[in-house]
């Protein structure tokens, strides 16, 4: 997983792919309904880049985005009657953008390395340890939005890779930008399940404010 390889990439402000998870897009610039033409005329792949705040100065040009995006492929598509599309992009790796090419095409073109999981020699047995707590987190996070073991059991069947259940958990219950960024980032996959299993208490921090009923009088007019 070394070599250098071209993608097509979609950069938006609010959007992260991760690797192991499905993301629906609907496209709807003519720049990019012409990279999905050409995405779909040939291998299918694009890359998803998160703009780096400031965007708006420059957005119909080439504002800056993280040097590691998510890389995935288009599964599913339907083209509407007026060019617009709707796509869904499955994620397949991590990507190092190394280069950016020169603006020949209405959408950007980078030059990308491949980026591989890592794992720092933890006992396999600790490693199972941290995965086991991470889906208690997660289920905690489903009873709270009403749904139960049978949404693990639906994206987790079959799976026991670390890197990729913290990944799917990720892709799940994490909807903030930034930190799924932070998580695209983090090829170290034990400190991964660790930032994972971080965020997911600040969701169900976040719930539960949400379900607080509020603590302010209400006998009081502005």
């Amino acid at each position: 997983m070394s070599a250098v390889i071209q993608l097509p990439i979609f950069p938006l402000p609010d959007v992260v792919l991760l690797p192991h998870t499905l993301l629906p897009l609907h496209i709807f610039e003519p720049r990019y309904r012409q990279m999905v033409r050409d995405c779909l005329a040939g291998d299918n792949r694009l890359a998803m880049g998160l703009l780096k705040p400031g965007w708006e100065k420059d957005y119909y040009g080439r504002p800056p985005i993280h040097a590691i995006a998510g890389a995935g492929e288009i599964v599913q598509h339907e083209e509407l009657p007026d060019g617009r599309f709707n796509v869904l992009v499955r994620g397949t790796m991590r990507v190092g953008i190394t280069a950016e090419m020169p603006p020949d095409l209405p959408y950007r073109v980078v030059r990308a390395k491949p980026l591989a999981d890592r794992y720092t020699g933890e006992r396999p047995d600790a490693l199972a340890l941290r995965v086991d707590r991470l889906k208690v987190f997660y289920l905690r996070v489903l009873a709270e939005v009403n749904k139960g073991q049978g949404e693990m059991a639906k994206i987790f069947s079959g799976v026991k890779d670390p890197g990729i259940i913290a990944d799917r958990i990720a892709g799940a219950a994490i909807a903030d930008a930034e930190a799924r960024q932070q998580i695209l980032e983090c090829v170290e996959v034990p400190a991964r399940l660790s930032l994972v299993q971080e965020h997911l208490v600040g969701v169900l921090v976040q719930i539960s404010d949400r379900n607080t009923p509020s603590q302010r009088g209400s006998g009081r007019e502005n």
